[in-house]
């Protein structure tokens, strides 16, 4: 009975249990099924409300196409306004241009009428003249002109004078007025060069190192520039004196360096003459470069530039050669373009017309020969060359621009200021004074002095005595008046100096 009992309890239990999951399962069946439709319904809402926002989007979108459309359209139709303004304005001068072409050519028309009926009226008379005449045109011209020349042979000398001397003096006119204009659109400074440079130094104790001791300083720089160093009372000054402006140019760099450095003595002085000489080269190859950029000429070769460096530290009755140059190139330039010609090559000409200058004091001949001949090595055209040969009157001219560089180079030296033609010479008479007193194999150095009135000769005194010092003036005065014309008289000062030098111990 137990046993029956127990088993019917199992199984009511296990029912019951079956019963119960099933309920269970049910319910949440349901539960998940409730929060799946949330879900659905919490997407389509926002499925909407991002439709809306597109929808409001592409609404604003479209307005503003529409607003550029328009805008766009505006721009158009006033682009389209304009041109047919323009088409309006185009087709009424084309209908004005085409009247005044019918016009021209009815008068041209009538023109050539005219013409004929003058020249058939003309031709009827010239026949009626040969029958009243009873001669020919051409017979009748002669006689005309011979009967003209009996009659009227002084007149008609005199109105050819006449119109000769019109002709030439309006010839002469315009030469002025290109000369003028030439010089109106060209106007160059000139530089006059002296022989001396000055040289400011910080202290007159500067003074004293530049000598050295018994002047071995001032020799070795006089001796390796070839310039002369003159020092003197002038306050914080040295002077260099000599001719040749290289020289000189070379002395004041190095004696700059020197004074800058403040290490003065001959192996110093050596070393700043050869830097200085280095320095100078590269001065003289800017200065041509510059000179060939101010005209404006390209494809100058380099060492045709340099020589025309090189004419910087070249003077002539006082006027810088470079500076010359260049005025000549500028004016040549002017004249040519006035006169329809190539003013390139104007240019060119005028520029290296003194080229020769630049070695003649190493080349044997004229300035002329030598740049020609300078042109000719470097292949300059043959236009170049006539007209540098030319500039002097030394060869004939075989072109215009021969003409144009001798006027402009005449124009450049004898304008108002360009030159100083009395230092050259007094220049040169002192030259040709101390080149004739150094003639004499005892004198070691000699100076111009007081205009070329007086001169300070300094002799060996192993050479000479203090009684041949006497007959060596005599000599020198003897020579000068037989070689050299000059004013009044001069006074030659013989200076013979012997040192002795001991030591107390």
């Amino acid at each position: 009975m137990e046993i029956v009992i127990g088993l019917l309890a199992l199984a009511l239990g296990s029912s019951g249990g079956y019963f119960a999951r099933k309920v269970i399962a049910k319910n949440q069946a349901g539960t998940a099924e409730a929060k799946a439709v949330r879900i659905l319904e919490d997407a389509k809402i926002e499925a909407k409300k991002h439709l809306v926002d597109a929808k409001n989007k592409a609404v604003e979108d479209l307005e503003e196409v529409k607003k550029e459309e328009k805008k766009q359209r505006e721009v158009l139709r006033n682009v389209e306004h304009r041109l047919d303004v323009k088409e309006q304005k185009i087709d009424s001068r084309i209908s004005q241009v085409e009247k005044e072409k019918r016009t021209l050519e009815n008068k041209a028309n009538e023109i050539r009428k005219v013409r004929e009926e003058v020249l058939r009226v003309k031709e009827q008379q010239v026949e009626r003249l040969e029958r009243i005449a009873e001669m020919k045109k051409e017979d009748a011209k002669k006689v005309l002109l011979s009967l003209a020349e009996k009659d009227n042979k002084d007149e008609i000398v005199r109105k050819i004078s006449t119109l000769e001397r019109e002709k030439k003096e309006e010839i002469e006119g315009e030469a002025k007025d290109l000369m003028a204009i030439a010089m109106q659109r060209y106007a160059g400074s000139h530089a006059t060069d002296t022989t001396t440079t000055t040289i400011s130094i910080p202290s007159d104790e500067m003074k004293g190192r530049i000598i050295g001791r018994e002047g071995r300083n001032i020799k070795a720089l006089e001796r390796l520039t070839g310039a002369e160093i003159i020092v003197d009372d002038t306050p914080e000054a040295i002077v260099i004196s000599g001719f040749d402006p290289i020289r000189r140019e070379t002395a004041k760099i190095a004696l700059g360096k020197l004074i800058e450095d403040g290490r003065i003595h001959p192996a110093k002085i050596e070393e700043s003459v050869e830097k200085a000489r280095e320095e100078l080269n590269r001065r003289i190859k800017e200065a041509g470069e510059a000179a060939v950029y101010d005209v404006g000429i390209p494809g100058l070769e380099n060492k045709l530039s340099q020589l025309l460096g090189r004419l910087k530290y070249r003077t002539s009755y006082g006027q810088n050669v470079l500076l010359h140059s260049l005025e000549v190139a500028h004016i040549s330039g002017v004249l040519a373009a006035e006169l329809g010609l190539d003013s390139a090559i104007a240019k060119k000409a005028g520029l290296l017309h003194d080229i020769g200058k630049s070695v003649d004091h190493e080349v044997q001949g004229t300035h002329v020969e030598i740049g020609a001949n300078i042109l000719e090595k470097f292949k300059q055209s043959k236009q170049i060359i006539d007209a540098v040969k030319s500039h002097h009157e030394d060869y004939p001219f075989r072109d215009n621009y021969g003409l144009i560089i001798a006027a402009a180079d005449a124009l450049s030296a004898s304008r108002p200021g360009a030159r100083k033609d009395t230092l050259e010479n007094y220049l040169k008479r002192l030259r040709e004074l101390e080149e004739v007193v150094l003639s004499f194999g005892e004198v070691d150095k000699c100076y111009a002095i007081q205009a070329g009135r007086e001169v300070r000769v300094f002799v060996n005194p192993e050479k000479i005595g203090d009684l041949d010092s006497l007959k060596l003036a005599k000599k020198i005065a003897q020579k000068i008046e037989e070689d050299l014309n000059y004013p009044g008289e001069i006074k030659i000062n013989v200076l013979r100096e012997t040192r002795s030098v001991e030591y107390a111990r």
